[in-house]
């Protein structure tokens, strides 16, 4: 018994000490990896995040979950000559919440020349009118402002043809009173599913997916990625959400407030 016992236990370590080898040499295949690998290819391991190639605009978006921030550093953060050229900012959700940190970083934000726009979440159970009467009285936007944003992320129980009208009357209002066409942010599975007919069409698009290093193979109507939630910038505590634009610079500025 001892001689059996002694070999099945040396037997044992030499398994776990074989299998041990493997897992440190040869990682499974999972997302996990396959974006650290992508994130040492890339080269952008200052935002401890892989970062989608071929694009120059990146931006973040943040909220009161985000805490204090420091925007003079957001702005100085870059990594292999990427930084962050646009941030989106919560301002309301449905009727009555405002987000306390919308003013302190509405006003850093455009004093730290970091390029905002502001957004407002969309609960589909309340008309569309008082919610964007909520957004209007915090948001007031200046020229080479983003255009406002409606985040859709959620249906309820609310029937799928009055979301769309609901959501529909939102960006119609925020474009008769700011003179801007809106933003609609949704993820791939809702723009699929909702914002994918004709009347939607006009609105610049934003989409989050997460599952996908190249949002091109889903679909060519967008014009902001969400494409990581995890990001890590100077100036903020915690993670952020990671986005891109598709186009120039001065592309972005063209969909500014004039």
């Amino acid at each position: 018994m001892k001689r059996k016992k002694v070999l099945f236990g040396g037997i044992t370590i030499a398994i776990i000490t074989l299998v041990t080898f493997v897992f440190v040499s040869y990682p499974p295949f999972d997302a996990t990896s396959r974006a650290s690998k992508k994130t040492s290819k890339v080269g952008f391991p200052g935002f401890g995040i892989w970062l989608p190639p071929d694009y120059e605009v990146h931006g973040i978006d943040v909220s009161r979950y985000q805490g204090k921030i420091n925007w003079e550093s957001v702005v100085a953060h870059t990594s292999n000559d990427v930084d962050i050229k646009f941030a989106f900012i919560k301002a309301t959700e449905g009727r009555t919440l405002r987000d306390n940190r919308f003013y302190e970083n509405w006003r850093n934000a455009k004093e730290s020349n970091m390029l905002r726009g502001a957004y407002h979440f969309f609960r589909p159970h309340l008309t569309a009118d008082e919610q964007f009467n909520l957004f209007k009285g915090m948001v007031k936007l200046e020229k080479e402002d983003l255009p406002p944003v409606l985040d859709v992320e959620m249906r309820g129980s609310t029937p799928p043809a009055r979301m769309q009208k609901s959501v529909k009357r939102w960006l119609v209002l925020a474009e008769k009173h700011y003179g801007v066409t809106p933003i609609l942010y949704t993820s791939y599975s809702f723009y699929k599913h909702y914002f994918s007919g004709k009347e939607f069409e006009k609105y610049p698009l934003w989409i989050a997916h997460y599952a996908t290093d190249d949002l091109n193979r889903l679909t060519k109507k967008w014009e902001f990625w969400q494409h990581n939630e995890d990001g890590k910038v100077k100036g903020i505590q915690g993670h952020v959400d990671f986005n891109v634009f598709k186009g120039e610079f001065r592309d972005l500025l063209n969909l500014c407030k004039k």
